[in-house]
Formats: C-alpha cells, sequence, structure tokens
C-alpha cells in the first residue's frame, strides 16, 4: 500500500481522493482472491493420501482450502480496520456490508478453484499459467487505478470482470458509505453461478482419475 500510494498518488499523480485508503482496499479484495485461488490450485496434489486412501467427496478439499484463506483474509480486514480510520475512513453500519462481499467473493473463489485444483492434477504445469493470469489480473482489475479512465467503449468488457464490481463495492462501503450497487452484486451473482457450474463439471469430469494421476 506504502509503495503503491508513493509511486502513483506522488510521483504519477493520481488524483483520487483517501487514495492510500482506497488502494489498501483494493489490494485486501484482491489478496483474498489472488492466495485463495493460489492455494487452492496445489490443494489437490499436495493432499495425495485424501484421495487415494480416504474415500470423500475430493471437492471437501478444495473447499476446505478455500474457508482456510476466508479465515485469513476476515481477520486481515478486522485488523486493519484501525487503519481505515486512521487514513481518515469513517466507519458506519453500511462497514457490516463487508461480509456478504466476502461471502460472495468466497463462492467465486471456490467457483475457479474447483476448475484449477482439477486442471493442475491433469496438467502439472497448469500454475505456471496461474501465476501470470494473476499477474495480468492485478493490472486489468482496479486496484491502483480509477476504472473510469477505461474508455466507455471498453467499459462493458471492463466490468465482466467480477472483481471489479467487488472492489467497487468494498469501496463504496468504506469510502462512499454507502451500500454496492443493485446492478453490481445480481451480475456477480450470475457470473458466479456460471463459474460454479462450469467448476463441478470439469471437477467431476476429471475426479474420477485424481488416483492415478497422483
Amino acid at each position: 500500500m506504502v509503495i503503491l500510494t508513493l509511486v502513483f498518488s506522488i510521483l504519477l499523480r493520481v488524483n483520487i481522493p483517501n487514495y492510500a485508503a482506497w488502494v489498501l482496499l483494493g489490494l485486501l479484495v484482491w489478496r483474498f482472491f489472488a492466495i485463495g485461488t493460489s492455494q487452492a490450485l496445489g490443494c489437490i496434489l499436495g493432499n495425495p493420501s485424501l484421495v487415494t486412501k480416504v474415500y470423500l467427496p475430493r471437492y471437501i478439499i478444495v473447499l476446505s482450502s478455500n474457508i482456510a484463506t476466508l479465515m485469513g483474509s476476515a481477520l486481515e480486514f478486522l485488523i486493519l480496520l484501525p487503519l481505515l480510520v486512521i487514513l481518515g475512513v469513517t466507519l458506519t453500519p453500511y462497514a457490516f456490508l463487508i461480509a456478504p462481499i466476502l461471502a460472495l467473493e468466497f463462492l467465486l473463489i471456490f467457483a475457479l478453484s474447483l476448475s484449477l485444483s482439477s486442471l493442475n492434477v491433469k496438467y502439472r504445469d497448469f500454475y505456471q499459467i496461474w501465476d501470470i493470469t494473476l499477474q495480468l489480473g492485478f493490472w486489468v482489475s482496479p486496484i491502483v487505478y480509477d476504472p473510469n479512465i477505461i474508455p466507455s467503449r471498453y467499459q462493458f468488457l471492463y466490468y465482466l470482470n467480477p472483481l471489479t464490481r467487488l472492489i467497487d463495492s468494498t469501496r463504496n462501503i468504506f469510502l462512499l458509505n454507502a451500500a454496492p450497487s443493485l446492478f453490481d452484486i445480481p451480475v456477480v451473482i450470475a457470473g458466479t453461478g456460471i463459474l460454479l457450474l462450469i467448476g463441478f463439471l470439469i471437477f467431476r469430469r476429471l475426479e474420477s482419475r485424481m488416483a492415478e494421476e497422483l
């Protein structure tokens, strides 16, 4: 947060009020996503005994990895609330809306983790592809810049990224003391539902051969 604030608000003179808090909120949402998907990527490969010797629904392994990340991210938000206050953020009852935002992001992470963890068993170098994807995702999400700089003709495509809407919703809650947009949340729910369906289909298709490929 400190480095990004120095570079963008001072050196590049980004004109966003309370830029430090603005960046911090974007980073918290992004870290949850990046850590959650990265850790889940290797959860099947990292627990071969649970796959080959113990009978249980294998998606539970993915789910448990995501729950651990959710707990860590929830603690991050709680610990950094005093820092937001120091940075000039006024906490209002709207702050409690962060709970459903985190729950929705958790479902998004779980949806992607189902696909990522199963594909990583079949294609062992898949984690390298995801590392590159995350690096790209950092810059195509509005973490360090105002999404309004995106030309209007590309705004529709830009907002297909569910993280864009989740980050905007989090900033609305803490910086504008307002509820998330009534349009953003249904769009994220619909997109997450589609990704969950795709994730379960891919996972079920590859699950039968996981024990053989470990």
